[in-house]
């Protein structure tokens, strides 16, 4: 009898020491506030790029012949500062989608654990990306998105010249002329593409951080800046080449507008884009823009994990090392 309470008061302790201790884990809202401050920083770095790979995806009639040729036409024949077109909606949307991101990330990863070992599966771990990136494309992503496309595909700085006169009144415009539903133009490939990216992201960064570097969450360590960046990066290579359709078919929706002939669009939806293109372009063109994105979404990655890493770094120092001591 005196053995079985022995093996029983083992049992729980050693299940008390699975269990997570209070504090044990980085709260939401830090997550939140880290990816708000690396959504800023990655914004103001890479937004050339993100014009460049929006102006080759709209490109129908090889206009411009690669990534060089189409930055040095706009700076030539637009202006540098044209290459920042769409920052403020872009800047806006980037650092909402992180704080969203982030946030309800760590939600869903803290509904997806086990109750009694508070384990996080890499099924789990899917899942709770996928939901985050569906949350974001939904809430953040796909009105700013169409805002800035619609700033993006105009040529020229002359305001005369320009449709839109800048972000609210882009917005404005789109609301008056096709309805406030046309600010979420193209919302079904950007839920599909932000949710595989996300899904796909966060379990990459989780095992890169643990292969690499054998930080865990929690843990109280802080991975170095450069150690971020590059876990970041690989973190950040897999999604676009696997959502590539679903980004070219995201920026034709948000792009286009009603023929003045016909008062229709050419792309009745998703999957009518989807054969629309394959048929009238061929089967790469579902593909046109992935490297000046493979150019900004790893780097983009890169540069939002080593600041989010430092702000969550800082409260694992503070909080949670005294949590594990």
């Amino acid at each position: 009898m005196a053995g079985d309470g022995a093996a029983n008061a083992s049992n729980k302790l050693s299940s008390a020491e699975n269990k997570p201790q209070n504090g044990g884990v980085v709260p939401p809202y830090m997550k939140a506030v880290s990816g708000s401050l690396g959504g800023m920083v990655e914004a103001g770095c890479l937004q050339p790029i993100d014009v460049i790979k929006t102006r080759l995806q709209l490109d129908r009639v090889a206009h411009y012949r690669g990534i060089l040729h189409c930055g040095t036409t706009i700076a030539k024949t637009e202006g540098v500062r044209a290459l920042w077109k769409g920052l403020t909606p872009f800047a806006t949307h980037l650092t909402l989608k992180y704080t969203l991101r982030m946030g309800s990330n760590a939600v869903l990863q803290g509904a997806f654990s086990d109750s009694d070992t508070g384990k996080l599966s890499n099924t789990g771990r899917m899942m709770a990306g996928f939901g985050a990136g569906v949350l974001e494309a939904l809430m953040i992503v796909t009105p700013f998105e169409v805002v800035k496309i619609r700033l993006q595909q105009q040529r020229g700085l002359a305001p005369e010249l320009l449709k839109y006169k800048g972000p609210i009144h882009c917005a404005t415009s789109i609301v008056r002329e096709e309805g406030f539903l046309g600010l979420w133009a193209g919302a079904a490939p950007t839920v599909m593409r932000n949710g595989i990216n996300q899904s796909v992201m966060f379990t990459a960064k989780n095992a890169f951080d643990g292969l690499l570097w054998k930080k865990h969450e929690g843990d109280g360590r802080t991975l170095l800046p450069w150690q971020s960046m590059i876990s970041g990066f690989l973190a950040g290579t897999a999604g676009p080449i696997c959502t590539g359709p679903f980004d070219v078919v995201k920026t034709r929706l948000m792009a286009q507008s009603r023929s003045a002939e016909t008062g229709e669009f050419k792309y009745k939806g998703m999957f009518h884009a989807l054969r629309t293109i394959f048929a009238e372009e061929g089967l790469l063109a579902l593909w046109k823009g992935l490297i000046p994105r493979l150019m900004r979404i790893p780097p983009g990655q890169a540069i939002m994990w080593a600041v989010a890493d430092q702000v969550t770094g800082l409260y694992e120092r503070r909080y949670l090392r005294h949590a594990h001591a």
